[in-house]
């Protein structure tokens, strides 16, 4: 079994390049003016908290499913890779830090909306169906449960929130509001079609995409370009086939890719007999659950690319 080990990268320590930000998961340096080099740590984040464990192989196999998805998704919008090699910016020391895990990315303006589509209802988007039978602004029919299909994919955005808060889920009119209607209408248009079309590539491959985030920014002509991950089990919910009709009918959340394992578990976690607040520092991830999380995501790879 894979055991986390010295191979696991928690937090690049590039001394060649400036650094420009840590994200949650991904530490972002600056190549001239007009690049950035993007590498994905194994960090994981989960209710927008960055828990102390990595998790072996983690950058590696997100950052191939993001090339994975750019490449089957570049018909829809323009990628902000350059197609330029992460590892000709770095020296050769710096290059195991760097290899496999990194994308050297043009550097744009970002747009402060995620991009989010669901095509199923689960995680907030249950909670808040429950509550009001619409998510984000949206009306949904009565009579739906946990992880239903819904009549068709809905554009629910949330605003970015600062690192180590929650994003917050806003209206499309909020988004309107934010970044004029002309950029509203494209971004949620060309998300709802990315979602469509990755759906039905992974139906393919024997896996649901129940949900998923895109992030955009603009190029210094003002060209919309999709940035950052996109479609990794970071970014969306991924359900195998196979156990989401038996779930659907018990009214569960079915056998999952992606971090739902983690949330699962850091649910029932106790901190000094209490639970969790959700707040940092997280609780501390046992073994099992840091081997199973890498696992879920070699898994998801290999059956998107078989």
């Amino acid at each position: 079994m894979m055991t986390p080990s010295a191979s696991a990268l928690h937090t690049s320590a590039l001394t060649s390049l400036p650094l420009l930000a840590r994200g949650k998961v991904r530490d972002n340096y600056a190549v001239g003016d007009d690049r950035i080099l993007m590498v994905a740590s194994d960090r994981l984040s989960a209710f927008d908290v960055i828990m102390g464990e990595p998790i072996p192989g983690k950058g590696e196999l997100l950052t191939q499913m993001a090339l994975f998805w750019f490449d089957k998704l570049g018909h829809i919008v323009p990628n902000h890779l350059t197609g330029d090699d992460p590892e000709s910016v770095v020296t050769p020391a710096e290059v195991p830090q760097v290899r496999s895990r990194s994308m050297l990315v043009q550097r744009l303006k970002p747009i402060p909306v995620e991009a989010v589509v669901r095509g199923y209802l689960a995680g907030s988007g249950w909670k808040e169906y429950q509550e009001s039978r619409a998510v984000c602004g949206v009306p949904l029919p009565e009579g739906l449960t946990n992880a239903a299909r819904l009549p068709r994919p809905i554009y629910t955005p949330a605003a970015k929130a600062a690192m180590g808060e929650h994003d917050e889920n806003i209206t499309f009119e909020r988004t309107v509001e934010m970044i004029g209607i002309d950029l509203a209408t494209r971004i949620r248009d060309i998300s709802i079609a990315l979602y469509e079309a990755a759906a039905a590539i992974a139906l393919d491959k024997g896996m649901i995409i129940a949900d998923t985030k895109f992030e955009f920014g603009l190029t210094p002509a003002g060209e919309l370009v999709l940035m950052d991950e996109v479609l990794t089990p970071d970014s969306s919910r991924y359900w195998p086939v196979e156990g989401y009709e038996a779930a659907l009918a018990a009214g569960e959340n079915p056998p999952s890719y992606d971090k739902q394992f983690v949330r699962d578990w850091l649910e029932q976690a106790q901190v000094n007999g209490k639970p969790w607040n959700k707040t940092a520092p997280a609780p501390r991830l046992p073994r099992e659950v840091v081997e199973k999380t890498a696992a879920k995501y070699r898994e998801a790879l290999q059956r998107l690319t078989a």
